[in-house]
């Protein structure tokens, strides 16, 4: 948080809004200029008659008029601020959580208070007081956010993990901070059908992954590696599963970040424990990384979010913000339900011209005996002035 400016003259002290004190000023100004432009138009329109007959009944006729149009446009300014300050709280969402709301936990109600900056207004961000991070859209999962939030304060956290996971699936993220200590060992979580082997490092396909492809769109980390102009030193993985592609790449001195959720199997509690980085993170959040920060991003069919052309595309923006210049974007076994679908993917990667380095479409046979197109591709991202 940027420390609050008291210098004046000097070009630091900016203000998008009046504070009270400008109001005041800016109100008294107003003041004198309509007092002394109402005298004026008195001493110019009224004849010497007039000041002869009855000069003082009619001054003080005239500066009761003008207190009462001073004191109306006063209101109307006050009433002009409250309703410009109400417009910006609504507009950054400040009070987009109704916390009047009958059974919200009181955990929430505090977390989400209102913190005044003790300075007052900051001049380098225009802020005046600290608002809680927590994500708009928890707002209409409001019951599921109290019941998240209702445990004892410094007591254990409940097992409430497929509680929390869901309320992220739903837009609420990020998630309100909690008081209370997470369990050192986790409840254990069933593994799904699709998850059978995906532990298995010794006899499952994850001791071959990358290493050695089953078909013509699987490419091998070395081959892709070779590729990197400037070299591959820091790289980011969306949905990567139990970590093989992070742990393959730590081989190689590269170090991998893993975005993924616990789909159906405890992935992030197995990254962790294989010495990797999970990040534990919907793709319908913002990357919290800086621009231009990786040298690789991987991913796979994860990258397809519902289906979605419109949140596909914002998604590849992002990815672009993060990847530098000349880095590597590696689609991994893209899957393709049809060649239309085939067709609005390659229209929406070329819109970035990024230098197609590898490129192939290739179909593979499912478990229903069905053809599926799956599309894999290394690209380099271009240099943009």
């Amino acid at each position: 948080m940027g420390s609050v400016s008291l210098k004046i003259g000097d070009g630091t002290a900016r203000f998008k809004r009046a504070t009270v004190c400008s109001s005041a000023v800016n109100a008294l100004m107003l003041f004198s200029v309509i007092t002394t432009n109402l005298f004026a138009l008195y001493a110019f329109s009224s004849s010497p008659n007039d000041h002869q007959g009855y000069p003082v009944l009619h001054t003080h006729k005239n500066i009761s008029l003008i207190s009462e149009q001073v004191s109306l446009i006063l209101r109307e300014i006050d009433a002009s601020q409250k309703k410009l300050a109400q417009m910006e709280k609504e507009l950054l969402g400040y009070e987009s959580i109704d916390l009047s709301r009958p059974n919200i936990a009181n955990e929430l109600k505090l977390f989400l208070q209102h913190h005044q900056l003790p300075l007052g207004k900051d001049s380098r961000t225009g802020i005046t007081e600290m608002v809680a991070s927590v994500g708009h859209p928890c707002e209409k999962s409001m019951d599921l956010l109290s019941q998240y939030m209702n445990y004892k304060v410094n007591g254990p956290c409940p097992d409430d993990w497929s509680l929390a996971q869901k309320l992220i699936l739903r837009g609420c993220e990020p998630l309100p901070r909690r008081r209370c200590f997470a369990k050192s060992i986790p409840k254990g979580k069933n593994l799904s059908k699709d998850c059978v082997n995906c532990f298995d490092l010794v006899n499952g396909f994850e001791n071959q992954r990358y290493v050695k492809g089953r078909g013509k769109n699987d490419f091998l980390i070395d081959d892709v590696l070779a590729l990197g102009s400037g070299g591959i030193r820091i790289g980011f993985d969306i949905g990567g599963g139990s970590g093989t592609f992070s742990a393959r790449m730590a081989e190689r001195n590269v170090t991998v970040i893993t975005a993924t959720l616990n789909i159906d199997a405890p992935f992030n509690e197995f990254i962790a424990a294989r010495g990797l980085f999970p990040l534990f993170l919907s793709l319908d959040h913002r990357f919290p990384f800086y621009d231009n920060a990786f040298d690789l991003v991987h991913a796979a069919s994860e990258l397809d979010v519902g289906g979605r052309l419109e949140k596909l595309e914002f998604l590849m923006f992002d990815i672009d913000r993060i990847l530098r210049a000349g880095g590597l974007f590696w689609l991994d076994n893209f899957y393709c339900a049809n060649d239309e679908k085939k067709r609005a993917v390659t229209r929406l990667i070329e819109q970035f011209g990024y230098k197609k380095l590898k490129w192939i479409v290739g179909d593979r046979v499912n478990g229903s005996g069905n053809s599926e197109i799956y599309l894999s591709a290394v690209l380099q991202k271009p240099v943009r002035v």
